[in-house]
């Protein structure tokens, strides 16, 4: 077993105790303080933010005074925006602030000089706050969204709120689906000057009941297109923090998409009319920036939800908590966001999982290299595709989890391809590429449309301009334990080796390994692209069908579920549900995350989560619909196999982006190499073969709440801005 490092858990706590805990602040009389509620105070956007003001015991909220200071001024009073509200306590939303630093300035009335102030620093709608530079050129798609023509270069344009219902007559078969930007037929527009006869009802998870209208709101935030939407009476007045929504109980339910893109385009949002989440008072909410498929950087992703949820608490008010759910690219987001960014999401539902991007990335490449070798170099020697999947240890489930992948480039990793839809991975032509996408021969300067470049904000840039890179496959004993096993010969074994080959930077062919870029491997660790899991300490329920054919195999999620165990012994917090029927896992993980919410002890977030957690929710199966937790029965059901990497001889755990070398040892082979092919083999290794007892060059904890501001690499943000 390789050997771990410690949770860097410190630098979360501090960070978490200063932002996104809505609700938590203490309204107790003590002495005068200031609280930004709706965000760090260092972290705003938009211009405004909820602010919640503590007084002295006794004190009358007509002694208040506020004012907001900027530069060398005085700055002007915003005593106007604060009360005692509903809930008791003394709050307020400031509007107007200047980009930038200004101070919020609180004291009292007839209490002598005494003052209390917070350093507020308020970004641009547009971004960006910690992602770094944004990758440009940029696409505005304001239009085709209906927003009408962007503003300015950041794509930001006038917010709109529309009206939905849903009928109490049922949809027809087969159309009831909730896709579409109006959630296809289940949900149809509502106007408030004609209500419509068909109004159905709904009583929420508070036992509130209510007319089914949702308000859907959409607009621009971080160069993306947002949406989010709640039960919601339209004859009331607007939604504000202190007067929400009535029917709504608080709770947000985000949904994060799939696919695989470096887009350089806002693209439109997700679906957010989602019956199950809306009719039980939840509001929905997600980003055009939180699908993959449209931008696939996990950064950005984090950026864009803290600045989304900071709006919805400006709008509807504070938030008891949010949970989530995405298959795919959206599984991906949910536990890097997790694992690097903690405090943005409190409870997940990962589906089709991945753990992270660059695992993916590595993964689908080596299926790639081993396709064109079986298929290319040597089809004489591997015409059987069970010995084929057996290299690569893949299910023998026709075609198998490589087969699938047809021998075809990732595009997301082919510079000339990826920054507009593609058709697919290869199986249908790409659109003709704009005249600003890279190509060698052509434009060597043009923009390279790869995760890397995508990324270059995070893992910086090589002397010849292109991303760092952390791929790399040096070293690497491809069908090792097919070796072992005696399913493959040594010839073939040595063969495959020393042919197999690497990919270029500009993802093409070459007949050496790949060599990963220095700077890139401590990055990838420490920034947590590569995903640990060393972080995830919130309830998880990892919500699949298993499936071995293609490359969202089962095995995934036990990966995940190794990495977490690395940290936390049993890995309590994560629950893997296979078949479940629909609706399940929403339930379960709301109840759960419900009960360590409500657990106001100072115990660990960690014993918090194991004590609420549901005697029901535990690892299990639906096995023709019925619900067993015998798990050799559901691995029977259910059977998990692994990549070529872990047929090479990796652990479980899959965290070896670059592996540590060992001279080569005949001993250690079990099997007999003629002096020719042992020749051979120590010329395909030279520098010797993975060491897989070892962590991976470069491995080190994650540094949650990273900023790239000022550079690839990332800095802590550090303690929050308080007031004194």
């Amino acid at each position: 077993m390789k050997s771990r490092l410690s949770v860097v858990a410190a630098v979360a706590l501090v960070f978490m105790s200063g932002v996104l805990l809505a609700g938590q602040a203490s309204r107790a009389g003590g002495a005068l303080d200031i609280k930004v509620l709706s965000n760090r105070a260092d972290l705003l956007s938009g211009g405004d933010a909820l602010v919640e003001v503590m007084l002295p015991a006794g004190t009358d909220v007509s002694a208040l005074r506020v004012r907001l200071a900027h530069g060398e001024n005085g700055g002007h009073d915003v005593t106007s925006a604060f009360a005692r509200r509903a809930n008791g306590a003394v709050q307020g939303l400031v509007t107007g602030l200047p980009i930038g630093r200004s101070t919020l300035v609180a004291s009292l009335e007839g209490r002598g000089a005494r003052e209390v102030r917070i350093p507020l620093t308020n970004h641009p709608k547009g971004g960006p706050i910690f992602a770094g530079p944004q990758v440009q050129p940029w696409i505005c798609m304001t239009e085709e969204a209906g927003l009408g023509p962007a503003t300015d270069q950041q794509c930001n344009a006038p917010s709109r709120v529309e009206w939905f219902y849903k009928s109490s007559t049922p949809p027809p078969p087969q159309q009831g689906r909730q896709g579409g930007a109006a959630g296809g037929t289940l949900f149809k527009p509502y106007n408030p000057a004609a209500p419509p006869s068909d109004l159905a009802m709904t009583t929420t998870d508070e036992g509130k009941t209510v007319p089914y209208i949702v308000r859907r709101e959409m607009g621009t935030i971080d160069r993306g297109i947002y949406v989010f939407a709640v039960l919601a009476d339209p004859t009331a007045p607007a939604p504000t923090p202190f007067n929400p929504p009535a029917a709504w109980n608080r709770k947000l339910y985000w949904t994060f998409g799939g696919g695989a893109s470096p887009g350089h385009r806002q693209a439109a949002p997700g679906n957010v009319l989602l019956d199950t989440q809306l009719s039980r008072g939840f509001a929905v909410a997600t980003s055009s920036l939180n699908t993959f498929g449209n931008s696939f950087n996990s950064v950005v992703t984090a950026e864009s939800v803290m600045m989304l949820k900071e709006h919805i608490v400006e709008t509807l008010g504070e938030i008891r908590y949010t949970i989530s759910t995405g298959g795919s690219g959206g599984a991906m987001q949910q536990q890097l966001l997790a694992n690097a960014y903690p405090g943005l999401l409190d409870g997940i539902e990962p589906s089709a999982s991945f753990p992270d991007i660059w695992k993916n990335f590595r993964e689908i490449s080596d299926c790639y290299l081993m396709l064109r070798y079986f298929k290319e170099d040597a089809p004489q020697m591997w015409g059987d595709v069970t010995v084929r999947n057996a290299v690569m240890n893949n299910a023998n489930e026709m075609p198998g989890t490589c087969e699938a992948w047809r021998n075809t480039r990732l595009t997301w990793g082919d510079p000339t391809v990826g920054c507009v839809p593609t058709g697919g991975r290869g199986g249908t032509a790409p659109d003709a590429p704009p005249a600003w996408i890279y190509n060698p021969a052509t434009n060597s300067k043009g923009t390279r449309c790869t995760l890397q470049d995508y990324q270059a904000a995070i893992f910086g840039r090589r002397p010849d301009g292109f991303a760092n890179r952390p791929y790399d496959n040096v070293g690497v004993q491809y069908g090792l334990r097919a070796l072992h096993s005696g399913t493959i010969t040594p010839e073939q074994f040595v063969d495959l080796n020393e042919k197999i080959g690497g990919l270029d930077i500009d993802l093409q062919w070459a007949p050496q390994r790949s060599v990963a870029d220095a700077a890139a491997l401590d990055i990838v660790y420490r920034t947590g692209q590569l995903n640990l899991g060393h972080q995830i300490t919130i309830p998880v329920i990892d919500n699949r069908g298993c499936r071995n054919t293609e490359v969202h195999s089962c095995y995934h999620s036990y990966v995940t579920r190794a990495r977490i165990q690395q940290s936390q012994p049993g890995a309590v917090n994560h629950v893997i549900f296979l078949s479940a029927p629909a609706g399940t896992a929403f339930l379960a993980l709301d109840g759960w995350v419900a009960a360590v919410k409500a657990d106001t002890s100072g115990d660990p977030l960690t014993a918090k989560v194991a004590r609420h957690k549901p005697a029901d929710v535990t690892d299990s199966c639906w096995i023709d619909g019925q619900r067993t937790t015998d798990m050799a029965a559901c691995r029977a059901a259910n059977p998990y196999f692994g990549n070529a990497h872990l047929g090479a001889g990796d652990t479980i755990e899959d965290d070896v982006l670059k592996c540590q070398l060992k001279p080569l040892r005949r001993a250690d082979y079990g099997v007999t190499f003629t002096d020719a092919q042992w020749a051979r083999l120590q010329a395909a290794f030279p520098g010797g073969v993975c060491d897989w007892a070892k962590p991976g060059v470069g491995h080190t904890a994650v540094v949650p709440w990273l900023s790239f501001a000022d550079g690839p690499g990332g800095t802590p943000l550090g303690a929050p801005p308080r007031a004194n």
